[in-house]
């Protein structure tokens, strides 16, 4: 009776712990993505050619503006460029031999060290996305963002599964003066993650401010000697560097800390409306800004990266999910792996003012041309509406959901012995059906990708259900990852040190909203 007793129990106690191992929360976050399927290459070696020598031909004979940056014009002199007033004329093959001593791949660390990225080689590295004044929510609808819609951003980003990176500003917090706001943001994404993160670009002194608050997180002699940063630094296209970008970049470089250099450009209107026009263009303005992070510090990590979208020519809107804006930025992954750069592009592009079918189809093509175009570092992955100035929540947890896409495609297909699967067809036969066949019981659980989001279920049970469109899923979605968020460990000198950096600098100048 007692050895019953202990067996019944047994099974009780493992039937609880296997349900409580169910409803755990798990805060889990996959590898980078590796790819093992080919880069998709539309350009062959004679056009690639031909757009290599037309954008060094632009950078001799057209040049490239550093505006109110004397500093930049002295480096760029020293260095054999034509400088008259603030245009940059720079002789053909310097932009080229000077962007040499950037490096191929970089590690970016984080403060968990299991979160680290590689960016470059065969690697995706997948971030939210960023910059927009507006949030989006089923319940709320849009309205201008806040940092408590920051702060709520950074946890999804955290608890997302298939999300490497905790990104930047994934929306702008308006709530906060301008001049302070970049403390907040970084102080949000350095305790409510422990993933990497970007740094502040909207001025030399906040890019300052990054680094010093990386110092406190990481230790100044690891940040000077390790990449914990990465920034994006937008070139004001046509071919124009402003101050306060290169500014930023200028704090970064010196710092060891990376930055994407990338063209804002919507075909059109801020470059040639042809593929090819639009690519020579392209080139010419990241050569330019690559080679100029290495006068600043040679060996600097640096991202080569283009925004890509083309224009509307009824409204003037830009528009995305386009095969023009694919072709630019496959065209652009064969440019910058010929200079042996990391490269970033593509998105959950779209321009859609809801989370609805519109928003999928351009997401979708965006997603997977990032894939296939060879990007390494995917900035705005989840999130992103109408055109950038939303940031919503239901669309962010859409979009990373279907982030685990992009890592089982790029896996490639396995030909070893168990997926051979010859057992299982012996094993079958005609006629037969490989439900409970050896190989699918050993194999079934990782078989397939599964989406934590869409639904699969009968038309009964979904209507008996409640009839839930995709959307109200999402928004349930949302409410569970946040409710199920759990603060990664800090040490708490480290956390106080954070806060005190924070309230010390605020404190020291007077709120700006300018």
């Amino acid at each position: 009776m007692t050895e019953a007793s202990t067996r019944r129990r047994g099974r009780g106690g493992g039937g609880a712990a296997r349900r409580a191992e169910r409803t755990a929360v798990r805060i889990e976050c996959a590898k980078t993505i590796s790819r093992n399927i080919p880069n998709l290459e539309i350009l062959n070696d004679e056009a690639l050619e031909i757009i290599e020598y037309n954008a060094e031909t632009v950078l001799e004979e057209v040049g490239v503006n550093f505006v109110e940056n004397p500093a930049a014009l002295e480096r760029w002199k020293a260095a054999g460029a034509d400088v008259s007033g603030e245009r940059v004329r720079i002789p053909r093959g310097l932009a080229r031999e000077l962007c040499k001593t950037a490096p191929s791949s970089f590690v970016q660390h984080a403060r968990n060290p299991e979160r680290n990225v590689e960016i470059g080689g065969n690697n995706l590295v997948l971030a939210p996305v960023y910059g927009p004044p507006f949030v989006r929510d089923a319940a709320g609808g849009r309205r201008y963002a806040t940092m408590d819609d920051f702060r709520k951003f950074v946890k999804l980003a955290y608890m997302s599964k298939w999300m490497h990176h905790s990104g930047g500003t994934v929306c702008e917090p308006t709530d906060v003066p301008v001049n302070k706001r970049h403390l907040d943001m970084l102080l949000a994404h350095m305790t409510l993650s422990d993933k990497p993160y970007m740094g502040s670009v909207t001025a030399p002194e906040r890019a300052q401010d990054s680094v010093e608050m990386s110092g406190i997180l990481f230790g100044k002699d690891f940040v000077q000697q390790n990449t914990v940063m990465t920034s994006l630094i937008n070139i004001n296209s046509p071919m124009q560097y402003d101050d306060v970008m290169m500014g930023a970049m200028e704090v970064f470089a010196e710092n060891n800390q990376a930055s994407i250099i990338s063209p804002f450009i919507v075909g059109g209107a801020m470059a040639p409306v042809s593929v090819a026009g639009t690519l020579t263009q392209v080139l010419a303005e990241v050569l330019a800004g690559v080679a100029y992070s290495q006068l600043v510090r040679k060996g600097a990590p640096v991202v080569a990266g283009t925004f890509v979208s083309s224009i509307d020519m009824n409204s003037g809107a830009p528009t995305f999910g386009t095969p023009e804006a694919a072709h630019v930025t496959y065209g652009a992954g064969q440019l910058f792996r010929r200079l042996g750069l990391p490269y970033r592009s593509a998105g959950s592009f779209n321009g859609s003012k809801l989370p609805d079918a519109q928003a999928a189809y351009e997401t979708a093509n965006s997603l997977n041309m990032g894939l296939l175009s060879g990007v390494n570092f995917m900035l705005h992955a989840a999130g992103w509406l109408e055109g950038g100035l939303v940031a919503s929540f239901e669309k962010f947890v859409m979009d990373a959901d279907q982030l685990g896409t992009l890592h089982h495609l790029a896996k490639g297909i396995s030909v070893d012995e168990n997926a051979q699967a010859m057992d299982a067809i012996r094993e079958v036969g005609p006629g037969g059906h490989y439900l409970g066949c050896a190989h699918t019981q050993a194999n079934f659980k990782t078989a397939f990708w599964r989406s934590e989001l869409l639904d699969y279920k009968p038309f009964e049970t979904w209507e008996e259900e409640g009839a839930q469109d995709t959307e109200t899923l999402a928004t349930a979605r949302v409410e569970k990852l946040l409710n199920d968020y759990q603060q990664p460990g800090m040490d708490p000198g480290i956390a106080e040190g954070l806060r005190d950096y924070v309230e010390t600098k605020k404190a020291s100048m007077p709120d700006a909203f300018g």
